[in-house]
């Protein structure tokens, strides 16, 4: 089968069960920044491949930045697959009918155990903090954004469905979650390779 099949050509495309709509339609951009953050997801854990084969652990604390990086390795990975899954839930207008329907409570459950597990490493945050520091972290803080939007994005289209089926609630809050975990770990992954946060100042009148 050829990846072109110019039945896009003029601007649209089909949905999972449904119809033809416009490149921009609300669903299109919901499911397509989906799309975009687990390929941001796919650099950062390039990043984390590099970073474990130049050397780039703290001298004090090599084992453990490695153990961090190999667990939020294997935990990014998971996402990736949930977050394909929730592409093709958003793709159909009516999910229940073809089972897409993924993401759950325990999913929600585990995204917030992740949260505390990488917390209980860190000290308090009394300060904001630039997006920044190490490639990975730096990596991370662009997927936070993207996952940010992702959820306005599927806020949106929630609002304009009417005669199709509801986007769930589960779904909407597991991205929240997501978007604050990318932010812990981002703090962990700095952490745990020695480069420091660098706090925001107030710029001067």
């Amino acid at each position: 089968m050829k990846i072109y099949t110019r039945t896009g050509d003029s601007g649209t495309t089909g949905l999972f069960g449904g119809p033809r709509v416009a490149k921009d339609d609300t669903r299109i951009e919901t499911y397509g920044t989906v799309d975009e953050l687990n390929a941001i997801f796919g650099c950062v854990r390039s990043s984390i491949a590099e970073a474990t084969a130049s050397n780039q652990l703290a001298d004090g604390d090599s084992s453990t930045a490695e153990e961090i990086l190999a667990a939020l390795d294997a935990q990014i990975v998971q996402v990736q697959h949930e977050l394909f899954s929730i592409g093709a839930e958003l793709a159909s207008p009516h999910p229940d009918q073809f089972d897409l329907r993924v993401i759950g409570d325990a999913h929600i459950v585990r995204m917030e155990s992740w949260i505390d597990d990488a917390e209980a490493r860190l000290p308090p945050l009394k300060q904001f903090i630039l997006p920044g520091g190490s490639a990975v972290a730096s990596q991370i803080h662009l997927a936070r954004a993207v996952c940010r939007r992702a959820e306005r994005r599927v806020i949106t289209l929630a609002d304009s469905v009417q005669s199709e089926t509801p986007i769930s609630n589960e779904l909407i809050v597991y991205l929240n979650r997501l978007s604050d975990w990318l932010f812990v770990v981002s703090r962990d992954v700095n952490q745990s390779l020695d480069v420091p946060d660098q706090p925001w100042q107030k710029p001067p009148l």
